[in-house]
């Protein structure tokens, strides 16, 4: 493009107010290379300093009033600010020298001080057997399987396929050692995770695994974590270990299905007969002592009955021996009485020969119902006893 297409002002077509065909640093038209005058562009850079600085001199007040500010703008550059969930970690020349918590905080500036902030408050996840993948496409969120990270040896020499998640956060009490004690915090809690779950796991059964256990897995995992983070000064805090699928593998997940089937099924038999002990046992049991309850109080019962006439007839005898003709006749009376207690029955206060007694045919007494067994007979009596 020519320089007269370029727009210019003054005199010239060119750029910067040169002539066209003239370069800004007084290149000619005939291509010769012109060195810049260095000298006029420091004249012009201190007459513009002068015009800036107070009394329009550059002299040993204005270098020092310059190097004040300066110093001034870089100590106010070491304030800083520490979120709530955050801890800072002070430095000077790379060294750590002190810790801060939340507010408004002054260090060093740069080069010779620096802060470095950790979220000591944040709970961070790192999951062992799988990764999470945003689908491009769709968005949505899923997974995907690690299996050389999720296959362990049980301790009766089967496989599992174990995946897990483990929730941990920055101690807030240390947070220098998850700083400056190891190099990969993260990778670190990731391969101790890795390691406790296999240790715990190689030392159960498949079965366990599959069914009882896995309660009893997370935290004696947690508990191994820990301290072997603790024992590496790691400054971590493990918070929950969640077991997410404990599975066989693949090729035999059809098989160990039923033989969990299998156990169930055994599990509710054992249950079911158990249930059906507890409810037989203590009825037998009640049976038995009611019968033998019955069966004590029968023999008191019977007992008591003798020993209260065996001393009746104590006392009969000791009466009859006082006044035998009186007692032969009492005895006499209450035998008739016994016996023709329950009997339909005429007393006549008459001699035989007497007359005034008609006798009849009960023929009202034919249609009457027969009488129930143990049913007391109605009594007739007419006269006096003599």
């Amino acid at each position: 493009m020519p320089w007269s297409n370029q727009g210019g002002g003054g005199g010239g077509g060119g750029p910067w107010g040169k002539p066209p065909g003239q370069s800004p640093w007084g290149q000619g038209p005939s291509g010769g290379q012109t060195p810049p005058d260095v000298e006029e562009l420091l004249r012009r850079g201190q007459d513009k300093l002068r015009q800036v600085m107070p009394g329009g001199g550059f002299g040993g007040k204005g270098v020092a009033l310059a190097v004040v500010l300066a110093l001034g703008a870089w100590s106010l550059s070491g304030f800083y600010t520490v979120q709530p969930n955050e801890a800072a970690l002070n430095l000077i020349f790379g060294r750590y020298v002190s810790k801060t918590g939340s507010g408004l905080h002054y260090n060093l500036p740069y080069p010779v001080g620096s802060v470095q902030k950790l979220r000591v408050e944040d709970r961070n996840t790192t999951s062992i057997g799988f990764n999470y993948r945003i689908d491009q496409r769709s968005g949505n969120q899923g997974t995907v399987d690690v299996p050389e990270e999720s296959l362990m040896l049980t301790g009766d020499e089967n496989i599992a396929d174990v995946k897990f998640v483990v929730i941990w956060q920055i101690d807030p009490t240390k947070p220098e050692n998850f700083a400056f004690n190891v190099r990969r915090p993260e990778l670190t809690i990731k391969a101790v995770a890795e390691s406790a779950m296999r240790e715990i796991v190689g030392r159960s059964q498949i079965q366990r695994i599959l069914t009882a256990e896995r309660k009893v897995i997370e935290p004696a995992v947690q508990d191994l974590m820990q301290k072997v983070l603790d024992d590496y000064g790691l400054g971590v805090k493990i918070i929950q270990v969640q077991l997410q699928s404990v599975d066989p593998p693949e090729q035999v997940i059809a098989a160990f299905r039923d033989v969990t089937a299998a156990q169930q099924d055994q599990d509710r038999l054992r249950n079911e007969a158990e249930a059906y002990a507890n409810r037989v046992v203590p009825e037998a049991r009640g049976a038995a002592a009611r019968i033998m309850q019955e069966a004590q109080a029968y023999r008191e019962q019977t007992v008591a009955e003798a020993n209260g006439q065996a001393s009746r007839f104590s006392q009969v005898l000791e009466q009859y021996k006082r006044a035998p003709d009186i007692t032969r006749e009492r005895i006499y009376l209450e035998t008739m009485e016994r016996v023709f207690g329950g009997m339909n029955k005429v007393i006549v206060d008459q001699p035989a020969s007497a007359q005034g007694v008609v006798p009849y045919l009960p023929l009202g007494a034919l249609d009457a119902p027969p009488p129930t067994p143990g049913a007391a007979r109605p009594t007739s009596q007419q006269g006096g006893a003599k």
